[in-house]
């Protein structure tokens, strides 16, 4: 007859066999790591910790940038780019107007005029663009830098002028009156560039175009050689027009 306490001890043995798998109970104390009193650690133990699964490597945030919105590049002011003036009954093609911020004559307006293009004095000191409603101011040389609006003086009463916009849009003025400005005369220059040309203080209710050159050769002939600091002599020619049609690109 089998004792008790024997019994015991092998089914314990067997127990603890199917837990450390194939290796024997004395193998697994063997490869156990001394526990903290310099006793080998307990197989069960060792046996339960390797059933607690490993943490997995952790995940690092992301990187990856977010879209940025990009802006759309906005397009040119059409208003602050060149225009080009042509008038027929004196030959002019396609003269090149440069916009700027000032008023007629001034020194930066001399200058672009200096290149031999004609010069648009526009905003709060000068007046509007092509086809807008009030003064549509234009200048260019008559003698120097080529001479662009050398024959100015001979356009007529009832000419065409013509403009095309910086977005294709063809303005045309019929020409309606001849004026004549004095550069020593405040009140004269106020007239040439006010929004009714002629008109200080009156408002705009047309379109509009003041075409402007010097008169030299007449200012020479009467004996009158006054000049200013941009050498402008004291009187210019001014052409007026009117507005009367305007047509889209093409």
């Amino acid at each position: 007859m089998i004792r008790p306490r024997t019994v015991l001890p092998a089914l314990a043995a067997a127990a603890l066999a199917a837990l450390v798998g194939c290796s024997s109970l004395a193998d697994h104390r063997t490869a156990s790591s001394p526990g903290p009193e310099g006793t080998s650690a307990s197989p069960v133990a060792s046996v339960a910790t390797s059933l607690v699964p490993s943490p997995g490597p952790s995940t690092p945030p992301s990187t990856a940038a977010a879209p940025v919105a990009v802006a759309p590049t906005p397009e040119p002011d059409k208003k602050d780019q060149p225009s080009r003036l042509s008038i027929p009954s004196i030959g002019v093609k396609d003269l090149r107007v440069v916009p700027y911020e000032g008023t007629t004559d001034d020194t930066p307006g001399t200058r672009i005029q200096d290149r031999g293009v004609a010069a648009s004095p526009q905003g709060d000191r000068g007046g509007v663009g092509p086809g807008e409603v009030g003064n549509f101011l234009v200048t260019a040389h008559r003698l120097s830098a080529g001479g662009p609006l050398r024959d100015l003086p001979d356009v007529e009463i009832g000419d065409s002028v013509f403009v095309r916009a910086a977005d294709g849009t063809v303005h045309e003025y019929e020409i309606v009156q001849t004026r004549q400005t004095s550069f020593r005369s405040e009140r004269s220059l106020a007239e040439q560039r006010a929004a009714v040309p002629g008109a200080p203080g009156e408002k705009p209710t047309k379109a509009m175009i003041t075409i402007s050159t010097c008169a030299t050769p007449e200012d020479n002939a009467a004996g009158n050689y006054w000049r200013d600091e941009n050498n402008n002599p004291e009187h210019r020619i001014d052409k007026i027009g009117v507005l009367t049609a305007s047509r889209p690109p093409a």
